[in-house]
């Protein structure tokens, strides 16, 4: 499984970004699938998830309401809309798959910055 995140950059505050994840190696039947992004001198912290299937969406509450997490699965690929950017957004950017029943995060890409200015 490969995961190629892109779409980071530097937005002012206020601003909007969507973020690109194209996954290949596999079909993702039944895989979630998921953005997680790690601010300067923090731990990685979860942002959003959705279900390839049903494409049901789960958001961290820091972000509820100013994300997006969608998916194209003719396209393989997930995408994250941020709206309302804030410099506290500013993270690296990480797309993430987990196999069905599994209980961690199995597969992740390399991340892709996102530098928010005030």
């Amino acid at each position: 499984v490969q995961l190629q995140a892109s779409g980071g950059g530097l937005v002012q505050a206020g601003g909007s970004l969507r973020l690109s994840c194209a996954a290949s190696g596999r079909t993702f039947t039944n895989w979630l699938m998921g953005w997680f992004r790690q601010a300067p001198g923090k731990e990685r912290e979860f942002v959003a998830s959705i279900t390839w299937n049903l494409g049901t969406t789960n958001y961290a509450d820091s972000v509820k309401g100013r994300c997006t997490i969608s998916r194209d699965r003719a396209e393989n690929t997930v995408y994250l809309q941020i709206d309302f950017l804030n410099p506290e957004d500013t993270a690296v950017y990480y797309c993430a798959s987990r196999r069905p029943m599994s209980n961690s995060w199995n597969f992740w890409g390399q991340g892709t910055l996102v530098t928010v200015s005030s």
